[in-house]
C-alpha cells in the first residue's frame, strides 16, 4: 500500500464532477423557471353575468359520459 500526501481518489474525482454538474443544471434551469412564474392575466367578467366556457376539456368529458 502505498502512502500518497494527496487525498485526491476517483472516487473523489467524480463526487466533485457530479456536484459540479448539478449545479450547472440547476443554474441553467433558473431563469427558465422565474419566467414561468409570470401570474397570468385574468378573463375580463361577463356583462350579463355567467362565465361558464365551453373549453375543449369540457367538450371531451362530454363525450365520456355519454351511454
Amino acid at each position: 500500500m502505498s502512502s500518497s500526501p494527496s487525498k485526491l481518489s476517483r472516487r473523489t474525482l467524480f463526487v466533485g464532477a457530479g456536484a459540479v454538474g448539478a449545479l450547472a443544471a440547476t443554474v441553467s434551469v433558473l431563469p427558465a423557471a422565474q419566467q414561468a412564474a409570470v401570474t397570468p392575466v385574468p378573463k375580463a367578467k361577463p356583462e350579463r353575468g355567467g362565465g361558464y366556457e365551453l373549453s375543449a376539456h369540457v367538450k371531451q368529458y362530454y363525450k365520456t359520459t355519454l351511454v
